[in-house]
C-alpha cells in the first residue's frame, strides 16, 4: 500500500512510522526541519516495543502525496482548507482521503477543497515530537474509521502494522465523544502546562470537567448526535490511563505554535450560539487560552 501523510507531525509521523516498518511505502510531507533530519538519519522512532530509526520518504512538497492509494491528512484544523487546495492536484481519483485530525468537521470541509470524499477517523494516540525526524509514542494507537468501500480493506492493512483500526457507522459519534475529551483536557493542560494525572489532582478540576461535559452533550444532543450515557466516567478515566500526557494545545503553546482551541471548546461555544444553548464554561476555557497566544504575541 502506498500512503502519504500531509502534515507529519507527531500522529502523523507514528501513524506512517508504523506502517513503514510494517514494509507499506510511505512518504511523510512536513517542515523543513523535520524533513531535513528523516533525510540524514531516517525517522527517530521511541515507543514501547521499539527504538530506532525508520527509513522514509519525506518532502516538504505537497505533491509528495502523487500516487498515493491512501492519503492521511494530519494537518492543525485550522489548515484544513489549506492543505486541501495544495493536493488537490497531485491526488489520484480513486485515492482515499482519511482525515486524522482533531475537531468533528473536517472531513466536511476538506472534501469541498478536493473535491472527492474524505472519511474522518477518530484518532486515540498518546504521542510527541522529541525533536525535528524524532517521534516518541507515550501509549495507545489506535483508530476508528468511517465507511467507504475501502475502510475494511484499510482498517486490515492498518491493524497487520500494529495499528488498531475498526470502522464504525457512527464515527460522528465518535468524533463527538473525542471532542468531548479534548475539550476537558486540552485547554486545562495548556493552561496549566501540566500532565492529565496531576492536573486532576487539583481541587475543583473535577467539577469544571463536569461542567465542560453537560454543555457538550447538550449541544451534542440537540445536534441528533449520540453520546454515550456513560460519558463522564469515560472521560474521568483518561487521566488514570495516561497520566504523563500533555494536551497538544499544551504542547503547541509550549513550543509557540498556534492552538486548535477554535475548533474544540471554540466549536461548542459556536455551535451552542446558533441552537440556542449557553456553554459559559466551554467559553472561558477557549478565552482563556486565546489570552496565552495573545500574551505569547505580545511577548514576541
Amino acid at each position: 500500500m502506498k500512503v502519504a501523510v500531509m502534515g507529519a507531525g507527531a500522529v502523523g509521523s507514528y501513524i506512517g512510522a508504523m506502517l513503514a516498518r510494517a514494509k507499506h511505502d510511505v512518504t511523510l510531507i512536513a517542515r523543513p526541519q523535520h524533513v531535513d533530519a528523516i533525510k540524514k538519519h531516517g525517522l527517530l522512532f521511541n515507543g514501547r516495543g521499539f527504538h530506532g530509526s525508520v527509513p522514509v520518504q519525506a518532502t516538504t512538497e505537497a505533491a509528495g502525496v502523487e500516487g498515493a492509494d491512501v492519503v492521511l491528512l494530519c494537518v492543525k484544523s485550522g489548515d484544513t482548507e489549506a492543505a486541501g487546495r495544495a493536493m488537490a492536484p497531485h491526488l489520484k481519483p480513486d485515492a482515499t482521503v482519511l482525515c486524522l485530525q482533531n475537531g468533528v468537521d473536517n472531513a466536511e470541509r476538506l472534501q469541498a477543497a478536493i473535491k472527492q470524499v474524505a472519511v474522518p477517523v477518530a484518532v486515540y494516540v498518546a504521542t510527541e515530537m522529541a525533536g525535528p525526524g524524532h517521534v516518541r509514542h507515550k501509549g495507545r494507537g489506535d483508530l476508528i474509521i468511517g465507511p467507504s468501500p475501502v475502510s475494511a480493506d484499510i482498517a486490515r492493512q492498518f491493524s497487520g502494522a500494529a495499528i488498531p483500526t475498526t470502522v464504525s457507522d457512527n464515527v460522528i459519534g465518535e468524533l463527538w465523544v473525542k471532542l468531548i475529551l479534548n475539550c476537558v483536557y486540552n485547554a486545562l493542560s495548556a493552561v496549566s502546562q501540566l500532565p492529565y494525572g496531576p492536573l486532576f489532582k487539583v481541587e475543583g478540576v473535577s467539577d469544571v470537567a463536569e461542567d465542560v461535559i453537560g454543555e457538550c452533550v447538550a449541544v451534542a444532543g440537540s445536534l441528533g448526535i449520540p453520546i454515550p450515557g456513560n460519558i463522564s466516567d469515560i472521560v474521568l478515566a483518561l487521566a488514570g490511563t495516561m497520566p504523563e500526557q500533555y494536551s497538544s494545545t499544551a504542547q503547541d503553546l509550549a513550543r509557540g505554535k498556534p492552538t486548535e482551541i477554535d475548533y474544540l471548546n471554540g466549536y461548542v461555544v459556536r455551535k451552542g450560539a446558533e441552537l440556542g444553548i449557553s456553554t459559559p464554561v466551554n467559553l472561558a476555557l477557549q478565552v482563556m487560552v486565546k489570552l496565552r497566544e495573545a500574551h505569547r504575541l505580545q511577548a514576541g
